[in-house]
């Protein structure tokens, strides 16, 4: 009988192909021309703010101010007078009329932090969608520029990969990445194509295999016929898929910007009837234009908009000081509203490498002299279960003695002489060649199997010694963040892979899912959150591939990996866990309720003052200093209720 033995192992981690970085963060950030405005306007406001506090001539500040002004407000008043022009009316133009107006009546400080809001809200919109464009770009570079053609004869020919047709016939050799979608004519290889689908290890490739563009070949060689043009491979699919989703997601606004234009028409409208109706009835002037440039003083929405943007940034702030990066306003925003989250399996509730989880030796073979000869035979190579192997045995302290004669046969294993004996290290396939392969020997690798364990044999000399049981290491914390997010959310999460089933079975039980789908390709995931949208969820999915990306951008919210997450990925998520910290997800979750509680209070409190204000206005005489004064105090208040959620206790 085996004895098993187990180990809690964490393998160092393995290499895997990415796609091709986008321009860098300061690259893109500067490349901007609303970046470049927004800072100039800060800046300027920043030392008007000094000059001011300074005690400098009024002319030097005032001076600043307007500089200000130019520098920010430009691209919001072209942005107000085109909308103007299409016949609508939008926010830009009212901050823009109401801080020249704070400036008339000599509150040009007040201007000049409204412009300043503005400016920089349009340039953090302007570079995330950069970002996006760069790194959709990136992805279409995944596939190679050029493939070795097979004409007649054998002839070998490089050709664009976009210039490949349908049934061409292309060599790919070890090391490269496959040029095209299509199906394997000669050849066996192990393909890692991770990118793609996710699968955690290389997958093996034989005649009448389908393979991916843009997936790495292992150490053979194949033949492959293409199947698909350029155009509809996979790797394009996903790309149309992330724009496409993309650009439907952008529709989406905070709440506040869902009613401004209406609240901008009834402002303008309102001032000109305080205008235009008491002068057509003889009052004077002087008087209905000061009544009139109050209302519009008082009328604006500057407490609205930092009853708004102050505590979605200052939860921003908070959450980015504890490894979580939310993107946008809008994103926090839709974090608060999240009622079902799902999930990627591999890089994203695991670690995305394997781990010896179990090895079992047979015939009373010692464990550890059966562990070091596997080992020995690993050492030389770069495969993952290798590397899981070698690592197992020099977390345990095994030594690992020297192999000759190396051999790596794709699909089977490797082969080596160590210390004189033949040792083979590889797929159960090898038990195949045995006549004498034992029931207990079967029965223990159809356990392993059905568990949803990769399994290697260990064979020395001919004769098999061993069984190793591999598997993705579980993150840590994974199973208390999937019963945190369960009780957030009143439902349990769903799990999403294209790994199969066995083992995305094993982890979900792990964890504590008991939805899972698996064996999904890109569109196969897009498709499952889009239907779980339809049924009426507001969806989170969390991942890291390539292959995560087009079910992020179609969900409500989309969370990345930092550290193991693909550069698209990351870029078409709303929220990034910097840290890989998955605990951070229900922080951020409960921040953004948090949040968006402070918000309702502060714009009922905002809506009181101001309508209060109105109505003194319209049925009395407010004095202008007096308005202002509130004015400005509601807008502090609400300022500094929101600045209450940067505090550790927030989070």
């Amino acid at each position: 009988m085996p004895s098993t033995l187990d180990t809690s192992v964490q393998p160092s981690t393995a290499s895997r192909p990415a796609p091709p970085r986008p321009p860098g963060f300061v690259a893109t950030l500067f490349s901007l021309a609303e970046v470049r405005w927004a800072a100039a306007a800060t800046v300027l406001f920043a030392l008007g703010g000094v000059a001011q506090l300074a005690g400098a001539p009024a002319p030097v500040w005032w001076t600043l101010y307007l500089a200000c002004y130019a520098a920010g407000g430009w691209e919001p008043a072209l942005a107000g007078l085109q909308a103007l022009r299409e016949r609508t009316l939008d926010v830009d133009i009212l901050m823009i009329v109401a801080a020249l107006v704070a400036a008339a009546i000599g509150q040009v400080f007040d201007g000049a932090l409204l412009i300043v809001i503005f400016a920089t809200s349009g340039a953090l919109e302007a570079f995330a969608t950069r970002r996006t464009e760069d790194s959709v770009k990136a992805l279409m570079t995944l596939a190679p520029e050029r493939a070795t053609r097979l004409e007649d004869g054998g002839q070998e020919e490089q050709v664009d990969t976009a210039d490949l047709d349908v049934d061409d016939v292309v060599l790919v050799r070890p090391g490269e990445r496959v040029g095209a979608d299509g199906e394997v004519l000669e050849g066996l290889s192990e393909v890692d194509q991770a990118s793609i689908t996710g699968e955690p290890l290389p997958v093996t490739k034989r005649v009448g295999d389908e393979v991916f563009a843009g997936t790495v070949n292992g150490s053979g060689a194949l033949t492959v016929r293409v199947s698909r043009a350029a155009a509809d491979s996979v790797v394009a699919r996903i790309v149309e898929m992330v724009e496409d989703a993309s650009a439907t997601k952008a529709k989406t606004q905070l709440f506040i910007d869902k009613v401004e234009q209406r609240y901008s028409v009834a402002v303008v409208v309102a001032t000109l009837a305080l205008f235009a109706v008491p002068l057509a009835f003889g009052a004077g002037f002087e008087t209905t234009l000061l009544r009139a440039m109050t209302f519009m003083i008082v009328a604006s929405p500057c407490a609205v908009v930092l009853a708004t943007m102050p505590p979605l940034l200052a939860a921003i702030a908070n959450a980015g000081r504890h490894g979580v990066l939310v993107k946008s306003a809008v994103a926090l925003e839709e974090l608060g509203k999240i009622d079902l989250v799902a999930f990627d399996k591999t890089g994203t509730l695991t670690v995305g490498t394997p781990r010896v989880a179990a090895l079992a030796v047979l015939d009373g073979a010692d464990e550890a002299a059966v562990l070091g000869l596997a080992a020995a035979a690993e050492r030389p190579s770069e495969h993952p279960v290798g590397r899981a192997v070698v690592t197992a045995a020099d977390e345990r302290g095994v030594v690992v003695g020297h192999a000759d004669e190396f051999s790596s046969t794709p699909g089977r294993g490797v082969t080596a002489r160590v210390a004189g004996r033949t040792v083979q290290v590889g797929s159960p396939a090898l038990l195949h060649d045995l006549t004498d392969a034992s029931d207990t020997l079967s029965r223990v690798v159809a356990d392993s199997e059905s568990s949803g364990h990769t399994t290697v044999v260990v064979l020395v000399d001919g004769r098999p010694v061993g069984v190793i049981a591999l598997t993705d290491r579980l993150r840590d914390h994974a199973a208390t963040t999937v019963a945190e997010l369960a009780r957030l959310t009143g439902a349990s999460p769903v799990l999403l892979t294209g790994d199969n089933a066995q083992a995305a079975t094993r982890l979900a039980t792990e964890v504590g899912i008991d939805r899972i789908a698996a064996g999904l390709l890109p569109a196969d995931k897009t498709t499952h959150v889009g239907a779980l949208r339809d049924s009426g969820h507001h969806v989170l999915l969390v991942g890291d591939g390539v292959n995560d990306a087009p079910a992020m951008a179609a969900a409500h919210v989309g969370v990345s990996m930092g550290r193991g997450g693909s550069d698209l990925a990351m870029e078409t998520s709303d929220v990034v866990l910097v840290r890989d910290d998955l605990p951070g997800l229900a922080k951020v979750i409960g921040l953004s309720r948090r949040a968006h509680r402070v918000v309702r209070a502060n714009l009922v409190f905002a809506a009181l003052v101001i309508t209060s204000l109105v109505l003194w206005d319209i049925v009395g005489t407010l004095p202008l200093p007096l308005g202002v004064a509130g004015h400005e105090g509601s807008t502090i208040v609400v300022a500094l209720n929101g600045l209450r959620l940067l505090r550790r206790r927030a989070w």
